[in-house]
């Protein structure tokens, strides 16, 4: 099977979707496929490039909003006119890939929709607004894929439902879940003897970092024992970090920033709790990581953290913007050994039963062969 992806993500990859589809593409791969990606570039010629197996092509992109991808649209449109002979099925995944006309069999996966991503977008600096503002041309871009698409997919099934405010039928949109490679993140015997709470991801709105370090504050003042890290990078690093020097815990909190792959790895498989405290997620890879590495997390009951967590049973489900309750959940796992060693055994069995890549990989291979003419090799 020959498969072109299309989409806006960075490579090498740098967070979610760019870690999503280059995971997805390895599998293809190692099950005898040939994967092209075809994504952003910057403003100079079209540059292929072979990227660890992958047929990569950076398309020039200006940024332009809010006719950004109409801009890029066109050459995508000008290199796939020239290759498209060379695939067997196109997959499109959002945010905002430049659509395509092409008699070959389409699939669209959804990570997390511009309707629900640029409603709640909070009006914070110019750029938020400007995100606002082109929410309505985001919405017509990410519906004309839809309509050229011969399947749609999902990471979670919160997103399929709210794929009804483009009119599509939840019930037919498949749900095909997020992966983890269970063999690089997993657990270890021996831990340091350090005691943490861990957050990685992005330090922005919607995360729910505010009630993150309200939980902190909390936890610090009777736990003396316990420090906070938090990883990752975003437009409220300052703000945080001003909040934290402001409750006098300064020193119990570490802002780690952009960490490469060993170094996140180790900080899981030695952390005591993983939290994610979340507004709005599709289906984070990192609760996916802490669960792989073995550790018991706390989330809150939002979105795709659902479709992974049964509460009390492989993790700990808490209401969003409730830094009281996740507190106490977090004092519950801290005064309860056991309890920690229960959701940890359970949520790395979670992992290995549903969510490994090559599970993944599998199911949307066999989404390609419900809409190709040519068997898929899996």
């Amino acid at each position: 099977m020959r498969i072109c992806v299309i989409t806006s993500a960075n490579f090498p990859p740098e967070e979610g979707i760019g870690n999503y589809i280059y995971n997805m593409s390895k599998e293809f791969i190692r099950k005898g496929n040939q994967v092209t990606i075809i994504t952003r570039g910057s403003s100079s010629k079209i540059n292929e490039e072979n990227f660890e197996g992958i047929r990569l092509y950076r398309v020039p992109f200006f940024p332009l909003y809010p006719i950004h991808v109409q801009i890029h649209g066109i050459f995508v449109k000008k290199l796939f006119s020239s290759v498209q002979s060379d695939f067997d099925v196109i997959h499109f995944h959002t945010p905002l890939p430049s659509p395509l006309k092409t008699n070959l069999p389409t699939i669209t996966t959804v990570h997390t929709p511009m309707k629900t991503d640029t409603g709640k977008v909070e009006l914070v600096n110019p750029f938020s607004v400007a995100v606002k503002l082109q929410g309505k041309i985001s919405c017509l871009v990410e519906s004309q894929l839809f309509k050229i698409s011969n399947k749609i997919t999902s990471v979670a099934s919160s997103v399929s439902q709210e794929l009804s405010e483009y009119g599509l039928n939840p019930n037919e949109v498949e749900v095909i879940g997020n992966g983890v490679d269970e063999k690089l993140f997993c657990p270890i015997q021996n831990k340091t003897n350090e005691k943490y709470i861990l957050y990685t991801g992005r330090l922005s709105y919607r995360k729910g970092l505010f009630d993150f370090i309200e939980c902190g504050v909390n936890i610090c003042s009777r736990y003396p024992e316990i420090n906070f890290k938090l990883t990752g990078k975003g437009p409220l690093f300052e703000k945080l970090q001003k909040i934290v020097q402001e409750s006098g815990y300064e020193d119990r909190f570490e802002f780690l920033g952009h960490v490469d792959k060993s170094k996140l790895i180790e900080l899981y498989q030695n952390a005591t709790i993983f939290v994610l405290p979340s507004h709005y997620e599709g289906l984070p890879t990192t609760l996916l990581e802490a669960m792989s590495c073995g550790l018991p997390v706390v989330a809150t009951a939002v979105s795709g953290n659902l479709d992974v967590i049964e509460s009390g049973e492989n993790g700990i489900l808490v209401p969003l913007k409730s830094p009281d309750k996740m507190a106490e959940a977090v004092s519950s796992l801290l005064e309860d050994e056991n309890l920690r060693t229960k959701l940890g055994i359970a949520a790395r069995a979670t992992i290995e039963e549903k969510f490994t890549w090559d599970a993944i990989s599998n199911k949307i291979l066999r989404c390609y062969d419900s809409i190709c003419k040519e068997p898929v090799t899996i």
